[in-house]
């Protein structure tokens, strides 16, 4: 038994993650190409490995000729005499197994053999953390910040350094070293010199897989996040629905007090995040999209993904949103352009009519007019 092979290959396995298998048959191979090296051919050269006990033997098969004499070639023939040493029933024209002790082998075919197995290993230790981190790729993973390479960053995660490109970071998010961050596994692409892993700290999905990770309604199923709009570093709109009707899919997602919530703002440095209930008719859909504003009546037209909306004089700037950003992220967690006009703007529009988009009941009519109802208590 070759213990000291069998504890070699208990280690790779362990530590790297190398199969034994493979390595087994790295071992073969090496062999098969010092005997190469050495005897300038290893077509008739066959290894035997016991994959138990890590033993192995190296023989060529060789053809049985009278004399010494007639040998033609010594890699692929053999005495009568020599072989009759090996096995006492050899004949002329039969093929022996002549054993081939590897410890003889040259410097030059032992250091090929040696090469040939540290490939070997380069190799599969490559396409095991490959593998590792491809299973990753669409999902979240938390690494240590290692250093600014130009306007890049390198992050260490774990078995593998991952590059956050300038382009996938937020805009004014500065790193030190050491630092424990979040990130969004874009890809991973295999390299000369191992995986390729690119990353992002600015995609919608990075907070979609931190609300599944912080949210176990999410986790499980019973609430789904149906759509995602985000602006990186300033602010995110999420739609959320829930699949049983005794859960709050917005309560489920900010938590008790909002700790689930203002866990993942702090995770993003502050970002703000509005969650809205996702309805499948479009008209309350945008209507929720554009919260926190109060929205009057909505025209959606879901054949042009276009959506008319009015709201109070008051709200029209929170309904659009500094520099256009509410409306604009509403527009792109529902998939609808948007135009939105103050009450006074729709009245003054060409061919408007009150009645055509009021739909809301706390209004009422009178005389031509229409006003707010107003509760009173007796």
């Amino acid at each position: 038994m070759n213990t000291e092979l069998m504890e070699v290959l208990g280690i790779l396995e362990k530590e790297k993650g190398i199969s034994r298998e493979v390595m087994l048959d790295a071992i073969e191979n090496s062999l098969m190409q010092a005997c190469e090296k050495n005897f300038g051919t290893n077509a008739n050269v066959h290894v035997e490995m016991n994959r138990e006990t890590c033993d192995y033997v190296v023989y060529a098969e060789k053809t049985v000729v009278e004399f010494e004499d007639d040998v033609m070639d010594p890699a692929e023939d053999i005495s009568l005499a020599a072989a009759q040493k090996i096995s006492k029933n050899a004949q002329i024209g039969d093929v022996v197994n002549v054993e081939i002790n590897s410890k003889q082998f040259g410097r030059i075919a032992a250091m090929n053999a040696k090469q040939v197995i540290v490939q070997k290993i380069r190799e599969e230790e490559r396409n095991v953390i490959f593998n590792q981190y491809f299973e990753k790729e669409k999902n979240v993973v938390t690494g240590v910040v290692q250093r600014y390479v130009g306007k890049n960053v390198s992050i260490n995660l774990g078995s593998a350094d991952a590059i956050l490109a300038e382009s996938e970071m937020v805009k004014g998010e500065t790193f030190r070293p050491n630092q424990r961050v979040k990130v969004y596994v874009l890809d991973v692409k295999s390299a000369a010199k191992g995986p390729r892993i690119n990353v992002s700290r600015t995609h919608p999905e990075l907070v979609k897989r931190l609300f599944e990770s912080e949210v176990t309604e999410i986790a499980d199923g019973t609430v789904e996040i149906k759509s995602i709009a985000r602006e990186a570093g300033s602010r995110t709109k999420i739609a959320v629905w829930s699949n049983n009707e005794n859960v709050d899919p917005v309560g489920a997602c900010v938590g008790m007090n909002g700790a689930r919530v203002n866990a993942i703002v702090d995770e993003l440095n502050g970002e703000k995040i509005d969650i809205v209930n996702w309805d499948e008719e479009p008209g309350n859909l945008v209507q929720n999209a554009l919260s926190p504003a109060m929205v009057l009546a909505v025209f959606a037209d879901p054949d042009e993904k276009t959506a008319k909306v009015v709201v109070p004089d008051d709200q029209l700037s929170l309904a659009i949103g500094k520099e256009g950003q509410n409306a604009r992220l509403a527009a792109k967690l529902t998939n609808y352009k948007i135009d939105i006009k103050s009450e006074t703007q729709a009245k003054d529009a060409p061919g408007f009519r009150y009645e055509d988009y009021l739909d809301n009941e706390e209004y009422y009519e009178e005389d031509g007019e229409y006003y707010e109802e107003t509760s009173t208590e007796e």
